[in-house]
């Protein structure tokens, strides 16, 4: 009786065993796959201000985080973000956009925010204008570094600067938050704000060297057309919708045909045509931004 009772015990003990082996087996991932992890945050960390770089005179040099400086490489150097943190970093003055890495301190001087290596300062332009307003997005580790596509919502990045009139700030945005037409008029007037007041506070840590072979700045082509009365009619309408904004006719021949083009502002920086734009399609007048001659 007792060894019967005891056989039974231990023929239940080994199912049990086996069980929890048998689960364990299950929960663990497959070689060369990776666990998918559920994202713990709805928004994205925001840095806006200004950045410059850093060349051949410190290729080479030990950085911070320890490895060597490579100026061919895309990185950066940020006073307090974790080494390896990935930055896509836009110029607002032109759109184009970059993905660094964040392996060095700095810059501690000129209140600008991020030193770029020599490779990922010059798809932004920074080489030649010497430092640009950016606005930087935190992103994820696996984002690919190099050139990348301008950010879709970057006229509301720029816009949701909630310290506009600082030389430079960081906050969170939900990302891809929609702009309905309801708040799209209010989204523009932020935008411009904010532009007025970058030139007024932040000339202070702009040098006159930085405007070298910089964009002169943007504009709205909304529409292109060889009746000229049909470019008159959508010049009218804009000039009724915001009668603020300049709103011109240009002549130009195509394939041998005379083209009226409409022409709306002139933008100093890429996110306040990029708001209008988005304005001017909520009421139904599509346009594309465009970059005037460089000085």
């Amino acid at each position: 009786m007792i060894l019967s009772r005891r056989l039974k015990v231990l023929v239940l003990s080994s199912c049990f065993f086996f069980l929890l082996t048998l689960l364990g087996a299950s929960a663990r991932t497959a070689p060369g796959t990776t666990k998918a992890v559920p994202a713990t945050s709805t928004a994205t960390t925001v840095l806006r201000g200004r950045a410059s770089w850093y060349g051949s005179y410190f290729q080479g040099r030990r950085t911070t985080s320890g490895e060597r400086y490579n100026r061919f490489k895309y990185t950066c150097a940020h006073k307090t973000l974790p080494f390896g943190t990935r930055l896509r970093v836009t110029n607002v003055k032109n759109g184009k956009s970059v993905v660094v890495r964040v392996s060095d301190r700095g810059p501690f001087r000129h209140q600008r925010i991020l030193d770029l290596s020599e490779a990922a300062a010059k798809p932004l332009g920074v080489v030649d204008c010497g430092a640009a307003t950016v606005v930087a997005e935190v992103v994820a580790p696996e984002t690919p570094l190099g050139p990348a596509s301008t950010p879709n919502n970057l006229a509301a990045l720029f816009a949701a600067d909630p310290n506009p009139e600082a030389a430079f700030t960081t906050y969170t945005v939900t990302p891809d938050a929609p702009i309905s037409p309801a708040d799209s008029a209010a989204r523009v007037n932020a935008t411009a704000t904010l532009i007025a007041a970058a030139h007024a506070t932040k000339a202070e840590v702009i040098s006159t060297t930085e405007s070298v072979n910089c964009p002169a700045g943007f504009l709205i082509q909304a529409g292109s057309f060889i009746d000229a009365a049909n470019a008159q009619t959508v010049q009218a309408r804009i000039k009724s919708l915001m009668p603020e904004l300049s709103v011109t006719i240009s002549q130009d021949l195509l394939d041998g045909r005379q083209r009226s083009r409409v022409l709306v502002g002139q933008f100093g920086e890429r996110p306040e045509a990029e708001a209008v734009r988005q304005q001017l399609l909520v009421w139904g007048i599509g346009g594309l931004v465009r970059e005037v001659a460089l000085r």
